[in-house]
């Protein structure tokens, strides 16, 4: 019994240290962005260019849940080319049954979506968006989920919930879910927001309704970066998150979901 004890404690604590180096090297990382925004000559650097080096700003909004907001994370074209993939391959939107951890429908999101293929992954303009959420976030590449384009019609929300599993069933392939990247693909929206309630000691715009939280309004090329599980390894219940009721116009994102180990 205190063998195993000992163990448990030794992966905790392992885990724990990996997240706060983690967090530390991703903080080093924002700095050198916070100082390279406004330079954009690239000057032939492909690197460069596929991190959109001096074009992407970040914007700490919170530490506990850790949310960034990256402005100018996708370029206008790059937005375009998801919506285009997407539009005629959507369908009614799915939540995660936690007794089963298959897709099921629910009142409780309310968008339509669709999943990036395995095939499509290798698509130039698709593997530069992946290596720089995999820069930016500092979770490798191969870690990550297949990214999921979402449209969000008037009346169309998605109610809080966190992105984490509560199933054992979708821990099997690449652990737990530890942060998320949620990217915004159109303009001209009226709500719509992203809604941490548990964000944040104010009040904020969702739906055209005044709710205590922090919220993101959704700009086209825009991403929020935030994370599900905390610097000590478990699942942060603060990260609990919403899309806002769209009031007009159609909300369009892409989403990434980033796991503990590789997912293929």
């Amino acid at each position: 019994m205190a063998s195993a004890m000992k163990i448990v404690f030794g992966l905790l604590t392992f885990v724990t240290v990996g997240m706060i180096i983690g967090a530390l090297f991703q903080l080093a990382f924002i700095r050198k962005l916070e100082d390279s925004y406004g330079v954009h000559s690239w000057d032939n650097d492909r690197e460069a260019e596929t991190l959109r080096l001096g074009y992407v700003k970040p914007e700490i909004i919170s530490w506990s849940p850790r949310i960034i907001v990256l402005h100018n994370f996708l370029s206008m074209e790059e937005c375009d080319y998801l919506r285009a993939i997407a539009r005629p391959r959507l369908q009614v939107s799915t939540v995660v049954d936690t007794k089963t951890g298959k897709g099921i429908k629910s009142n409780v999101r309310t968008s339509s979506g669709m999943f990036l293929s395995p095939e499509e992954r290798k698509y130039p303009m698709v593997q530069a968006i992946e290596k720089r959420i995999s820069v930016y976030s500092q979770v490798p590449v191969e870690n990550g989920e297949l990214v999921q384009v979402l449209r969000y019609e008037k009346n169309q929300f998605y109610k809080p919930h966190h992105d984490y599993f509560s199933d054992t069933f979708n821990l099997k392939l690449g652990g737990q879910r530890i942060a998320t990247m949620l990217m915004y693909l159109s303009d001209d929206v009226e709500g719509g927001e992203t809604y941490f309630p548990m964000a944040g000691t104010g009040e904020c715009n969702c739906g055209g309704k005044i709710v205590k939280g922090l919220s993101v309004k959704p700009v086209k090329g825009d991403a929020v970066l935030f994370w599900s599980m905390g610097l000590d390894g478990q699942s942060d219940q603060k990260s609990i998150h919403g899309g806002c009721e769209v009031l007009s116009g159609e909300k369009w994102s892409a989403t990434k979901w980033m796991r503990q180990r590789s997912t293929y």
